[in-house]
């Protein structure tokens, strides 16, 4: 069964459960529906068999914390289950032949479902049939300038994980020995209870999944072949990252367990206000006062950029206050390299004093511009006239 099978099923819904289920509600409707459509109790029923390896197939998923985690967090990744579409391609022209390993292209970042994924529904490892398992994902968070959300900036991320034992190197066995095949289950980490006449497959109570028995155990780790693991790392948050924003870093996360792949690492970012510039969407936002004449006659004024270097603006005449310009490349980078643009608004101000000169000149501009009234017809509109 490929990862992409398993995507396209909903086992809550083949088990009948809600997703905030708990493990009791989804064991006990497990053995409800095993019953009912047992083969055994359904000879006359083709279909029977088919409908018990689904159920089966669906317990074995989410009655596994750690499986119906990953489960869940790779059906959310794609917004629920894939349904199939013409030609195979998925939402957002994704080829899914390719995204799940069927061809040459590969999920998000480059790589293949089947190897973010890898170990995710019980694949075997290496290490003598215990199953291989993916490493957890890891969150943390940092705090950028404004600037470098806009821009981009390489951050430095220490980090506490599990990971192998560092000295059983995970085997989970004190040195020296080494861990035997559970003899429960013979390595494959299930073992079958009777409810008479058939049987069902659940999680070994001896090795509690794992395929593999500890006669001597690790002083360190106990025996779990996992320890704590502190590391420091240097990754790039890409241009361009609004406050709020959870960036996955893939194959950054906790190590995987017995060869499985390693988790991600998820990064929230918090960007600080800037006292000036403003962000919406790619584009760099500034309000810029200018007087009065300025905005009746026209001008040429400098105003700074996010990137340090001011440029000049040309303000037409009979420029009107909240009127928008539009400075190109001056903005937050975006997903293909390129930057967005400053969007300028102009603000006209009005001085709070004035002297002599000022209001007789003013005076005279009243005068002459008297039979222009800029209410004209306000009330009207204001009646729906």
């Amino acid at each position: 069964m490929s990862t992409k099978d398993y995507l396209e099923k909903d086992y809550y819904k083949v088990l009948g459960v809600s997703k905030t289920a708990s493990k009791d509600e989804i064991k006990q409707s497990y053995r409800k529906l095993a019953r009912e459509n047992h083969p055994d109790a359904n000879t006359d029923d083709p279909n029977a068999a088919e409908r018990f390896k689904e159920i089966s197939e669906a317990y074995n998923v989410l009655s596994d914390d750690k499986r119906r985690k990953e489960y869940d967090e790779a059906r959310s990744l794609f917004g629920g289950a894939y349904r199939p579409g013409g030609g195979g391609t998925g939402p957002g022209g994704f080829d899914m032949g390719d995204l799940f390993g069927q061809g040459t292209g590969g999920a998000p970042g480059g790589e293949r479902l089947s190897d973010l994924f890898g170990g995710l529904f019980g694949g075997r490892g290496r290490g003598g049939g215990a199953r291989s398992r993916r490493g957890a994902d890891v969150e943390t968070e940092t705090t950028l300038t404004f600037r470098e959300a806009a821009e981009g900036a390489t951050r430095s991320f220490k980090l506490a994980s599990e990971a192998p034992c560092p000295t059983c190197k995970g085997t989970g066995a004190r040195s020296g020995t080494a861990p035997r095949m559970c003899p429960k289950c013979s390595g494959t980490g299930h073992e079958n209870t009777n409810l008479g006449g058939f049987s069902l497959s659940e999680p070994c109570s001896e090795c509690k999944g794992r395929g593999l028995v500890v006669d001597d155990p690790c002083a360190t780790c106990n025996g779990s072949g996992r320890g704590k693991s502190t590391r420091t790392i240097q990754t790039r948050i890409p241009g361009g990252v609004s406050d709020g924003q959870r960036i996955r870093i893939k194959g950054k996360g906790a190590p995987g367990e017995n060869g499985g792949p390693a988790g991600d690492l998820y990064v929230v970012v918090h960007v600080k206000e800037h006292p000036v510039f403003g962000r919406s969407g790619d584009n760099v936002t500034i309000t810029v006062p200018v007087t009065f004449p300025e905005a009746a006659l026209g001008a040429e004024v400098r105003i700074p950029t996010l990137q340090g270097f001011p440029v000049t603006v040309k303000i037409p005449p009979g420029t009107q206050n909240g009127h928008k310009l539009r400075v190109r490349g001056k903005g937050a980078t975006r997903k293909d390299g390129t930057a967005g643009d400053m969007l300028v608004t102009i603000e006209v101000t009005v001085p709070r004093t004035l002297n002599g000169d000022a209001r007789e000149a003013l005076e005279k501009f009243r005068a002459a511009t008297s039979d222009y009234d800029p209410r004209d017809g306000l009330e009207a509109r204001a009646k729906g006239v």
